[in-house]
């Protein structure tokens, strides 16, 4: 496997089972404004991490596997932004975290791009 592709898959799926082992973390960040719980988007995010960390590890789904990794980024930029929102007034080290994660975003977008070419 190219090394792109499996640092992007094993970031994916790292995250993928956290979103099972530690919900809580990413319970918080969901935007309010989506309809039911919490914990639900939590573990269809996990699934959809796990799923595209999969498509990206074999050869003959990677290019759809990257494709998708570049929307699940671009799809998860509101709970960032939930979290930058929640942590305004937090320490100083948690708002580095929580506004540091928005402009991650776009490498992780442009990763995911190139492994899908």
């Amino acid at each position: 496997m190219r090394r792109d592709a499996a640092g992007l898959a094993a970031l994916l799926a790292t995250t993928g089972v956290l979103h099972f082992a530690v919900p809580k973390p990413f319970d918080r960040i969901v935007p309010r404004a989506l309809p039911g719980s919490p914990r639900t988007w939590t573990y269809l995010s996990g699934v959809a991490e796990l799923a595209v960390a999969a498509a990206v590890a074999h050869p003959r789904t990677r290019r759809a596997g990257g494709l998708a990794a570049a929307a699940l980024f671009a799809a998860v930029f509101p709970a960032n932004v939930t979290m930058a929102a929640d942590w305004r007034h937090a320490s100083p080290a948690r708002r580095a975290i929580a506004y540091g994660r928005l402009p991650l975003q776009a490498p992780l977008i442009a990763w995911a791009w190139r492994v899908s070419r």
